[in-house]
């Protein structure tokens, strides 16, 4: 992650091209990792600065704080938020918690116990507002994935036939959540990607904003949804939908940052974040005509079974232009 010089730079960009806001103030890192954050906000001129992190890693990062000699300002505590006890109020609240698809690994949950417990009334959240992004592609790995799905289904009948002629074993009534096991695998749930711009359909939907300094954990639990439409730029077949991230760093309204700064996620010509794009495979593909919208329909919430993972709800409706006829698809 150090190493993706988009996101890090960001980060660097919005605490030292702010060190107005910054200058004298108390500031909390949560999940500082190897501590860069909190020794940005220490050269920014922060009074002091407290680097919470859960893990063993709390280590290293003392021993980078030291060699940088910046621990006569930066305090680096192992724990988490909900258990550890700070000696004061804060300023600012510095935080890297963005998962895949932003939500992934609701870290997001302990920046908010955060805030509550520490932030001083007024006090700014960095990030401080982020959104999810939505756009119809086109994805050769589609194609791949369905051929991959058609040749699992092929061995499968074959093992049928296998274990029919040489144990006299009938296995036929597994076919089925056979199946439904293998769609998921090929053909259900997201993936990792590195999009180029040159695939995207159209302009990409929004979520809404969501204000890391009012929204709260019961909120976060319900999910992110949404809904609207896009114009296609061209009639090609849409094999998947894209969804990516962006936060914004723009300090709280009763401290403004003076330069706001934003990291987006988006398909890049230069290369994916290491955050990359997520994209979720259609099958068979939409066939939209010239002048078509695109209506969809998301939602984003947290799997029952395991709650570091998302579970996405997508629904899309082709409306042709001129009529009411519409051609509808949905992925879960």
């Amino acid at each position: 992650m150090l190493e993706d010089h988009k996101r890090t730079s960001a980060y660097h960009r919005a605490i030292l091209d702010n060190r107005r806001q910054f200058e004298g103030k108390v500031v909390l890192d949560v999940g500082t990792g190897s501590g860069i954050l909190a020794m940005f906000a220490a050269r920014a001129g922060a009074r002091k600065v407290y680097a919470v992190e859960a893990t063993s890693m709390a280590e290293q990062a003392r021993k980078l704080v030291t060699a940088n000699q910046l621990d006569n300002i930066v305090t680096v505590i192992q724990g988490t938020m909900e258990t550890v006890e700070l000696p004061e109020k804060v300023d600012i609240i510095i935080s890297e918690w963005m998962g895949y698809l932003l939500l992934r690994e609701t870290m997001l949950d302990s920046v908010l116990v955060a805030r509550d417990r520490f932030l001083k009334p007024g006090g700014a959240m960095y990030p401080s507002h982020a959104r999810l992004l939505w756009a119809p592609i086109r994805a050769r790995e589609s194609a791949e994935r369905k051929a991959d799905f058609d040749r699992v289904m092929e061995h499968w009948e074959w093992f049928l036939i296998d274990m029919k002629n040489h144990y006299q074993i009938d296995m036929d009534v597994l076919t089925l959540p056979y199946i439904a096991e293998q769609k998921q695998n090929y053909l259900g749930g997201g993936e990792w990607a590195d999009v180029h711009p040159d695939q995207l359909l159209s302009e990409p939907l929004a979520s809404p904003l969501l204000d890391l300094h009012r929204i709260t954990i019961e909120e976060l639990k319900a999910g992110v949804t949404g809904e609207g439409s896009v114009m296609l730029k061209s009639h090609e077949p849409i094999d998947a939908i894209c969804g990516w991230f962006d936060v914004s760093f723009r300090g709280s309204p009763e401290q403004p940052a003076d330069h706001p700064i934003d990291l987006d996620t988006a398909p890049d010509a230069q290369g994916a974040t290491h955050w990359g794009q997520t994209i979720f495979m259609l099958q068979p593909p939409l066939r939209p005509q010239p002048g078509d919208q695109l209506a969809l329909n998301f939602a984003v919430f947290r799997r029952e079974d395991y709650e570091r993972l998302l579970r996405v709800r997508l629904a899309t409706r082709l409306v042709p232009s001129g009529t009411t006829v519409q051609q509808e698809y949905s992925v879960d």
